[in-house]
């Protein structure tokens, strides 16, 4: 099938035209009318599908010409990059279409965002906590929503949205079309759907663990993190072949941790995103990467769905990812649309049990390369590698739990006093001898006669 036998309106055509794509991906074929038919919805394919094309055109084939202010189409996605990327890819659909779209996330001026809301708009895209925010500030209205777009869902609920998405639910109308699309199926998710979609209509292309047959994998057995950085070194050394990687890591230290290596073997080339960075520096160390101005971003799982960058040569996992699902949207950002791709795993002694897991739930072996001669086998450890000496039980060093800390001390003798009873006015007055206010005519009075 042909992106002309979809049935689109010209502007959509002539869009789809300017960007130059012929054939929809499955997952655009199959959704297309479903969607279109204002039915619940849930997609479940792997990432690098055209999931956003998949929902983005059904949609805005079916949006009617409106001024009103308020949004009609909510798009909730995990991620700031997420916002940024399925924002401009409806930019590149709704080319020829007069329809006003918004991204709204957290780390930027919520104040700004609210002015924006004001001059009203028909699609907004949002992380859900910047949304939630908005929505109680009452300058954005939610009551008009006829379609709620949930994507990514299973990342949303890993991340622990779970809360914010129910107080969202709760606020948008209850006749409405709910979409959503996932990478992976959890219980989390089917209860999701369980509770809020009304009989929906699901599409499944791809089983989660089945690996894209365009993208090539192989691993490495490597004993620590110095011999993985000149594993990777070496490979990084041939520029021509390794043009625009993408290595992956377990979490937010060692992505510095490695950044501050490769700058010292390859200055000014590579770049970093992770959830402790500024907004401004994640979106630049992105568009420089895309861009060609750096060629190695370094990356946590965080951020493995969010990103939406052709001609990504190789994906290496620095580290081998403890959830097999991850691994599958990791070496996703490679081989997109139907390109050819390669990936890379390497793997420690302690990640074999990881590697395991990866490898049944694909049901297929990833092949083993041997280290190159010329790298370097290195014996320096860093702390999370170095063996954890346990001292045995030493009663000299058993702490009582119970027993009180070392900020403990006994109260003062004056402030061990309790209050007995009795006319607080009075005691007062037989402390100090005066009464409690200077108004007293009585004391006053006695104090005159004394005076005489």
């Amino acid at each position: 099938m042909t992106f002309q036998e979809l049935n689109l309106t010209t502007p959509l055509r002539n869009a789809i035209d300017d960007l130059g794509f012929e054939k929809p991906t499955p997952i655009q074929e199959q959704s297309f009318n479903v969607i279109g038919s204002g039915s619940d919805v849930v997609g479940i394919a792997q990432t690098g599908t055209g999931k956003t094309f998949a929902y983005g055109l059904p949609i805005l084939k079916n949006l009617p010409y409106s001024e009103q202010d308020n949004p009609r189409v909510l798009v909730l996605v995990p991620t700031r990059e997420l916002v940024v990327q399925v924002v401009e890819e409806f930019e590149k659909i709704a080319k020829y279409v007069n329809v006003r779209i918004l991204g709204v996330y957290g780390g930027t001026n919520i104040n700004t965002q609210k002015r924006a809301i004001a001059e009203g708009l028909d699609i907004l895209v949002a992380t859900p906590g910047r949304l939630y925010d908005l929505a109680l500030s009452r300058v954005l209205q939610l009551k008009s929503i006829q379609k709620l777009v949930i994507d990514e869902v299973d990342v949303m609920l890993d991340l622990g949205f779970r809360h914010q998405l129910l107080n969202i639910f709760d606020l948008l109308p209850q006749r409405r079309q709910n979409i959503m699309f996932s990478a992976t199926m959890t219980k989390d998710v089917d209860a999701l759907i369980t509770d809020y979609f009304i009989n929906p209509k699901r599409i499944s292309i791809a089983v989660s663990g089945t690996p894209l047959d365009n993208i090539k994998q192989e691993r490495y057995n490597v004993p620590n993190f110095y011999t993985k950085v000149n594993l990777l070194n070496h490979l990084l050394n041939d520029i021509d072949t390794y043009n625009k990687v993408l290595v992956f890591v377990a979490y937010k230290r060692m992505a510095d941790r490695l950044f501050d290596q490769l700058e010292e073997s390859f200055p000014g080339e590579s770049c970093v995103i992770h959830s402790n960075k500024t907004q401004n520096y994640r979106l630049r160390s992105i568009n420089q990467f895309e861009n060609g101005d750096n060629r190695i971003l370094i990356a946590t799982d965080v951020m493995a769905r969010g990103l939406d960058i052709d001609n990504i040569s190789h994906v290496i996992n620095f580290d081998t990812p403890d959830y097999p699902e991850n691994y599958m949207h990791r070496i996703g950002r490679t081989g997109r649309a139907e390109k050819e791709g390669h990936a890379l795993v390497f793997s420690t002694e302690k990640e074999q049990e990881a590697l395991e897991n990866i490898e049944q739930l694909m049901q297929m072996q990833v092949p083993l390369l041997e280290l190159p001669a010329m790298v370097e086998i290195s014996t320096e450890l860093i702390e999370e590698e170095r063996p954890q000496l346990k001292e045995r039980y030493n009663p000299l060093k058993h702490r009582d739990e119970d027993a009180p800390g070392p900020a403990f001390h006994e109260k003062k003798e004056k402030n061990k006093k309790t209050n007995q009873g009795g006319s607080y006015r009075r005691e007062i007055a037989k402390k100090y001898k005066k009464p409690k206010t200077r108004g007293d005519k009585n004391y006053n009075r006695r104090n005159k006669k004394k005076r005489r």
